[in-house]
């Protein structure tokens, strides 16, 4: 059957409450039954005793049957209820004063009768005369006759026909009525409240499986899982705690899928973005080569090595684009570790500087080093660092117009020493500041991010556990800043572990 949980807890209850519902009933009744037993074998216990040592039972050629029938039908007439029997030694009935053809036994177990006598723990039931399995409560005591051994036993049944007859008018009564309809009554009560009881407690679960069953890896906010998102501190409700943890973990797949979605299309519009920068070389490379190889024997000697010089710029711009994206992929898949020592960043920065001299004259930019006095040695892999100074360096060359300024300012602060990189160039655009270190991408026809070269920078620095940052600074220009640690044993084993 394909039932929800809160139908087969409810049936399961229901089956449960009906259940314990009749056997507490059973139980009452058993338990009634057995009070009203033991009460009135207690009340008449006497009773058989008393019969037995009546002198008129007995004479001196032993018992009298018309004694013992007249008494036995007093006393029944006296007690409707109370059936009497003269019963032998072996159990056999040798005198009643029941109705003919209703005596349906010939002889009585006697170790009941003898257990009562001895004094047992009451109810005792024993053979009922007039029934062919029954049982009934009784009182027993020997028959002495004068002089002689005990020669029989006096047993009266206490609850006879007439008091069955009488019962089972009264199990027909209005009483008995309205204390089944009551315990009717009492059983759909409780049914009604444990369904209702049932209905709350599977609430969350139901509310919990609507937000699974709407749960939306997109992460979408209308398509985000209705539930809290962190149980009430010390809350030990279990369906509680379950929907916290399924809200954090739909959190967390959400983000997961939005940034493997955001890396996805970014990683496809850098393809673009890389196909359209080396379609451009290549275009222009393949023309020239392709005009020096058909018109080989018209060109002059200058117009061909302008073209061969043209190509070669081109070719060198290829090589250099392939090449920083052969390091970027290393670097970001980790197959690149730093090779830790110690090393001087004044004379590593005065080796760059040097690689821009010519660049620097050509445009008549000013090129100044800031470097306080006892700087102390830092903690990096010099070639990592000198990638990273010379990438900020070029691009700041490139955006920095003639007759400007870059200024290096080398501090010592907190154990790292910082590099500040600044310039007078036109500035980085509000818009492009967010995803400046992120991997260059279109959007709406636009380029956006720093290129690979800043890029290539961050993931460096990342990897000396540092980062690059953009300062903010009033009037044109930018200005780039990160911090190296000074070099000592204990950073170096650190970096090392």
């Amino acid at each position: 059957m394909n039932l929800t949980l809160t139908q087969r807890l409810s049936i399961v209850f229901s089956a449960l409450l009906l259940a314990c519902c009749g056997a507490s009933a059973w139980l009452q009744i058993r338990s009634s039954d057995l009070h009203e037993k033991e009460v009135v074998q207690s009340l008449s216990k006497g009773l058989a005793d008393h019969i037995a040592h009546r002198t008129t039972l007995t004479d001196a050629n032993g018992l009298r049957p018309d004694a013992v029938r007249q008494l036995f039908g007093q006393l029944m007439m006296v007690n409707p209820s109370v059936e009497v029997y003269l019963l032998d030694n072996q159990g056999r009935i040798q005198g009643d004063d029941a109705p003919s053809g209703h005596v349906k036994r010939e002889r009585v177990d006697l170790a009941p009768i003898r257990q009562f006598i001895a004094g047992g723990e009451l109810p005792i039931l024993g053979d009922d005369p007039r029934s062919a399995d029954g049982k009934k409560v009784f009182s027993a005591a020997p028959l002495e006759l004068s002089g002689q051994p005990p020669s029989g036993y006096i047993y009266v049944v206490l609850l006879g026909e007439e008091h069955d007859a009488l019962a089972a008018r009264v199990a027909a009564s209005s009483v008995l009525r309205t204390t089944l309809w009551s315990m009717a009554l009492v059983a759909l009560l409780g049914l009604l409240a444990g369904l209702s009881a049932f209905g709350l407690i599977t609430r969350p679960l139901r509310r919990l499986t609507e937000a699974m069953r709407r749960f939306d890896a997109d992460g979408e906010p209308d398509t985000q899982p209705a539930v809290p998102r962190s149980a009430p501190a010390g809350r030990r409700d279990e369906i509680a705690v379950l929907e916290a943890t399924f809200a954090q973990m739909a959190n967390r797949i959400g983000d997961q899928w939005r940034a493997l979605t955001r890396q996805d299309q970014q990683r496809r519009e850098l393809i673009a973005n890389i196909s359209h920068d080396l379609r451009t070389p290549l275009t222009s490379l393949h023309g020239y080569l392709e005009t020096l190889s058909l018109k080989s024997g018209t060109l002059g000697e200058t117009e061909r090595k302008r073209y061969l010089a043209i190509a070669l710029a081109q070719s060198v711009k290829v090589g250099r684009l392939a090449q920083a994206l052969f390091e970027l992929a290393r670097l970001e898949h980790g197959n690149v570790q730093p090779a830790l020592e110690s090393f001087s960043l004044i004379d590593l920065l005065q080796d760059v500087f040097q690689k821009f001299e010519l660049p620097v004259e050509a445009r008549r930019i000013r090129l100044r080093a800031g470097i306080p006095p006892r700087l102390p040695n830092v903690c990096a892999d010099l070639g990592m660092i000198e990638r990273v100074l010379t990438n900020v360096l070029d691009n700041a060359i490139r955006h920095t117009p003639a007759e400007g300024a870059i200024d290096v300012d080398l501090a010592y602060e907190g154990g790292n020493v910082s590099v500040t990189i600044s310039d007078t160039g036109p500035g980085i655009p509000a818009e492009l500041r967010e995803g400046l270190f992120e991997r260059p991408f279109s959007s709406g026809g636009t380029h956006q991010g720093g290129g690979l070269g800043l890029l290539i920078v961050q993931r460096m620095l990342q990897l000396h556990h540092s980062e690059i940052r953009l300062l903010d600074r009033d009037g044109p220009g930018t200005t780039f800043r990160f911090e190296l640690p000074v070099a000592s044993k204990s950073n170096v084993a650190g970096f090392a572990s």
